[in-house]
């Protein structure tokens, strides 16, 4: 029986961070018994359209869905396991934010099935915090930790570095304490400007003083250098875990395996089976503004604004975009089943013999980025790419989830 994540978005933050383009909103009100029915009915939709699919993971992203209520998030994990067959140990992850109001709610989440939690410390120091716009302190982070490694199984905690006047030698110190905190899984992200933020207009007008290029390699570099010698080795570019902690749902993204998502602004992608035998398979938006979606939940049963046959070049350039963002590489086997492509047609080979002479990319089986390219990872694949008319319209959609660029907005 084949695979099948699950993403549930939640839109609403508190505050809206001046880094963040994710598709998260400030609302003063939220009726939830009203959004929980609408996406309790998105979420049968999607599933009566993947019969047929193993539940393998499930996702609360956002947004903050760390401000849903726990009876919320158990009353979609239950219709969940009703919709589909699951793996028993099942992983279902909570992205979170350490403020006390939310971290009060972490007996309720674990007790409603929440075995995972992606917590959005992003800085260990209180004038990055608040630079970074976010609505907690340092302690008020720390407490939340504590409780959070309490509660669940497995933490993750998100880190961003290359923030503005941040050093080297700051980011190693403050990167050396979190290893300290124990947590079975770090991502630690480098900050970058997002067109429509705070902070593009900010760095626009020369009002946010950011790291130089060489200061930012240092810095991705002691990530890797550090986390590995902490037994945290990266498996994705911007992901780290001990052996067997890795995030499996973020793994299904990276391995183009099929996935449902609901929820405003949600995308999925449903594999070749689901779409009557059509390799490259099927993709899902959802109607991005929160008011939109919930109307046409409403009015039709569920938030869909566009269904999309994801041809089968298509389906491997995006497969190639995400599979070499990990450590491991691209598995050819698993890469044509999944997009109905051979790894050979999907790249350019002069490209590859020349980036393997570099000592760039390993060009055997699996295909991977070497660590001397994991640096550039993305020029890589721009030129690795056989499809290049279609990257970039790759690269725009994968908003895979909340975590292709980020656990936590």
């Amino acid at each position: 029986m084949n695979p099948i994540s699950l993403y549930i978005h939640w839109p609403f933050c508190v505050t809206k961070c001046p880094y963040c383009d994710f598709n998260s909103h400030v609302r003063p009100d939220v009726d939830h018994m009203l959004w929980r029915a609408a996406l309790l009915a998105d979420l049968a939709h999607e599933a009566a359209a993947t019969r047929g699919h193993r539940l393998v993971s499930i996702f609360f992203g956002g947004g903050t869905p760390s401000l849903m209520p726990p009876e919320t998030v158990a009353a979609l994990i239950d219709a969940a396991l009703d919709h589909w067959p699951c793996d028993p140990d099942l992983e279902i992850t909570l992205e979170a934010n350490p403020s006390s109001v939310e971290a009060a709610a972490f007996a309720g989440f674990a007790a409603a099935g929440i075995n995972r939690v992606s917590l959005g410390l992003q800085a260990l120091d209180d004038a990055a915090l608040r630079l970074l716009g976010r609505p907690h302190d340092l302690a008020e982070g720390l407490a939340a930790l504590d409780l959070a490694q309490r509660h669940f199984q497995r933490v993750s905690i998100d880190l961003i570095h290359s923030r503005p006047h941040q050093t080297p030698d700051q980011w190693d110190a403050e990167l050396t304490r979190a290893l300290g905190f124990g947590t079975d899984h770090l991502s630690a992200y480098q900050l970058t400007i997002e067109p429509g933020t705070r902070f593009q207009s900010l760095a626009a007008s020369g009002r946010l003083p950011l790291p130089d290029e060489d200061q930012a390699a240092v810095m991705f570099e002691t990530t890797a250098a550090r986390c590995t010698a902490a037994g945290l080795p990266p498996y994705e570019i911007s992901n780290h875990a001990g052996p067997g902690s890795e995030s499996r749902h973020n793994l299904a993204y990276w391995t183009y395996a099929p996935y449902a998502g609901i929820g405003p602004g949600a995308h999925g992608r449903r594999g070749g089976t689901a779409a009557r035998g059509r390799r490259g398979g099927l993709a899902t938006q959802r109607l991005r503004r929160p008011e939109a979606w919930l109307t046409a939940v409403e009015a039709s049963g569920h938030g869909i604004e566009s269904t999309t046959l994801v041809s089968p070049p298509e389906a491997a350039t995006e497969a190639l975009l995400m599979g070499l963002r990990l450590t491991a590489g691209i598995d050819r086997t698993l890469f044509e089943a999944r997009t109905g492509v051979a790894l050979s047609d999907a790249i350019n080979p002069a490209a590859r013999d020349r980036l393997a002479s570099l000592g760039m990319v390993a060009a055997d089986d699996p295909l991977r980025v070497t660590p001397a390219g994991r640096g550039v990872t993305n020029t890589i694949i721009a030129e690795l790419a056989a499809d290049v008319t279609c990257l970039e319209t790759v690269a725009a959609d994968a908003s895979y989830g909340g975590e292709t660029t980020g656990e936590t907005a």
